[in-house]
C-alpha cells in the first residue's frame, strides 16, 4: 500500500477493523506517516509494525484498528493511553473522543516522550496530555478512567490497573500472546474475553 487511502481501504474492507464511524474518522484524520520516523516514511501505510527506536514499534494499524473497536472508547470518555511511544495511538483516540474527553498518555522512555509530543504537536489536540513516568509505573495512582489502552504485553494483568478503571469501564491489555478485553460492570463484576495470537513488544 503506496498511499494513506489505499491503507484506509484495507482497514476498511478487508481487515475490516474500522467498523466504528469514531475510529474510521480518527484513521482519516490522523496521518500515520506523521509518526514514523524518516527512514520508514516510505512504509507508513503498510499493515505491519515499524521500529521507532529503543526497541519498541509503532504497531500495526490493523492491530491497532482491532484494539480501538475493543475498547469502545466514545466521545467526552476520559481515556488513559500505556505505552504511547510514537503518539499515534494518543492522537487516534484524541480525535475519537472530542473536546470533551480527554486523553491522558504515559511513557518510560524519555526520548520517546519528547518524540511523543513532537508528533502530536502537528495537530491542534488540546484534550491530550502527555506524561513522562517511571518504569514499571501502568498507571495513574487515584486516577479513574473510562477507557484505558495498553500497547505493550505483560506476563500478566498488572494488579493496580482495574483500580483505575470506572465502573462501566473497559480495559484492552496485551498480556503474553494474547488481547485482551476487561470490562467492569455498574456492579464491579469483572468481564473478560481473550483474544489469541497477537506479538508485542514487552511493557517494561
Amino acid at each position: 500500500m503506496e498511499t494513506k487511502e489505499e491503507l484506509f481501504a484495507h482497514l476498511k474492507d478487508v481487515t475490516r477493523v474500522l467498523e466504528d464511524p469514531l475510529v474510521r474518522r480518527a484513521f482519516i484524520d490522523i496521518d500515520r506517516a506523521d509518526f514514523v520516523g524518516e527512514d520508514y516514511k516510505v512504509e507508513a501505510y503498510e499493515d505491519y509494525a515499524l521500529p521507532i527506536g529503543y526497541g519498541q514499534t509503532i504497531s500495526q494499524p490493523t492491530t491497532v484498528g482491532f484494539m480501538f473497536e475493543l475498547l469502545g472508547a466514545r466521545e467526552g470518555d476520559k481515556v488513559l493511553d500505556v505505552g504511547s511511544g510514537s503518539g499515534w495511538t494518543s492522537a487516534l483516540l484524541s480525535k475519537i473522543v472530542g473536546d470533551k474527553g480527554s486523553v491522558t498518555s504515559l511513557e518510560i522512555i524519555t526520548e520517546l516522550f519528547e518524540l511523543g509530543e513532537k508528533n502530536t504537536k502537528k495537530y491542534a489536540l488540546k484534550n491530550l496530555k502527555q506524561v513522562l513516568v517511571k518504569a514499571g509505573q501502568v498507571g495513574i495512582p487515584g486516577k479513574m478512567f473510562d477507557r484505558i489502552l495498553v500497547s505493550a504485553k505483560s506476563q500478566e494483568l498488572p494488579p493496580d490497573i482495574l483500580l483505575q478503571l470506572k465502573d462501566e469501564g473497559v480495559l484492552v491489555i496485551p498480556v503474553k500472546n494474547s488481547i485482551w478485553r476487561i470490562h467492569k460492570t455498574l456492579d464491579g463484576v469483572i468481564e473478560s474475553k481473550e483474544y489469541p495470537g497477537f506479538t508485542f513488544v514487552p511493557l517494561k
